[in-house]
């Protein structure tokens, strides 16, 4: 996590990436901010009420692929922020091409996301929908964002230039508490590509992340292989497994939601590392074209 020198080299260096930031969100004269409640969209949110006011209307989409308390923290954070937040239902899963699971799966969420807000947009009045694209997503697969173009959401943080680092560093200096929070993807980024997303997958999922988190640790994945669970964990925290009686801890808690093995990877979690199998696939072979 970033160090105080850190911050303070990030900030000095990105203030002309903030300050273009506001420009550009002043120019609006209301938005809708597509909030996950992770780092990025908090961070839209957060300037989006300082240069909008009342203007700038949170919503939040609620699916079996987000984990209740990634839903909850988003509602905290709305009201600590004093913005409206709306919550929608959305309904992903019921189209086939997402339950499916290809490589482009993001696209088809974000489609369903994106109808969602642009509807809402609509019937508040609002003149533009935002998300929390940045600059550092251009490097990753991110089919998701071709949604974004199709639906005309505009991305206030990649225009602006700032990286995921300078980010964190404003909402820092900013006091939002996500300034240090471990990026999360959706539920259905523990399965691997090909592998049928279903609500009793994600379920079972997201209560073996719950449980590793109430044994405290903090930067994990729980990967689902059918019977296994194969635990990604950040190096930092990969050398608790060598202690035998919070190994069996973490055993038992994953075993408890339905998984008869536990296995642990060798290499720590990174970001981005689903897509691996896309270049183990030859490219995008597992992709489902929209119709």
């Amino acid at each position: 996590m970033l160090t105080d020198g850190q911050i303070a080299v990030l900030c000095e260096a990105s203030g002309h990436k903030l300050e273009a930031l506001r420009a550009s969100l002043r120019t609006r004269s209301s938005a809708l901010v597509a909030f996950s409640g992770g780092v990025d969209s908090a961070f839209v949110l957060k300037v989006a009420r300082d240069e909008l006011g009342e203007r700038a209307v949170a919503l939040t989409a609620i699916s079996p692929s987000v984990a209740p308390d990634e839903a909850e923290e988003a509602k905290a954070l709305a009201l600590q922020l004093g913005a409206r937040h709306v919550l929608v239902d959305s309904h992903e899963l019921d189209d086939p091409r997402y339950a499916k699971n290809p490589t482009n799966r993001c696209y088809f969420c974000k489609t369903e996301l994106y109808t969602l807000c642009e509807k809402k947009r609509a019937e508040l009045n609002l003149e533009v929908v935002l998300d929390g694209f940045n600059a550092d997503d251009k490097k990753d697969h991110r089919p998701g964002h071709q949604a974004a173009r199709e639906h005309a959401v505009s991305s206030p943080l990649a225009e602006a230039g700032l990286t995921k680092d300078e980010i964190r560093a404003w909402s820092k200096r900013l006091g939002l508490p996500t300034w240090d929070k471990p990026q999360l993807a959706c539920l259905a980024s523990r399965l691997p590509y090909g592998t049928q997303v279903t609500v009793e997958r994600l379920t079972q999922v997201g209560r073996a992340e719950k449980a590793l988190r109430g044994l405290g640790l903090s930067v994990f994945r729980v990967r689902h292989h059918g019977d296994v669970a194969r635990l990604e964990v950040s190096a930092a925290e990969l050398p608790r497994l060598d202690d035998a009686a919070f190994r069996k801890a973490v055993d038992q808690a994953v075993k408890a939601c339905g998984y008869t093995f536990v296995a642990v990877d060798l290499e720590p979690f990174r970001t981005g590392r689903l897509n691996d199998a896309i270049t183990a696939q030859g490219g995008l072979a597992l992709q489902v074209l929209p119709s």
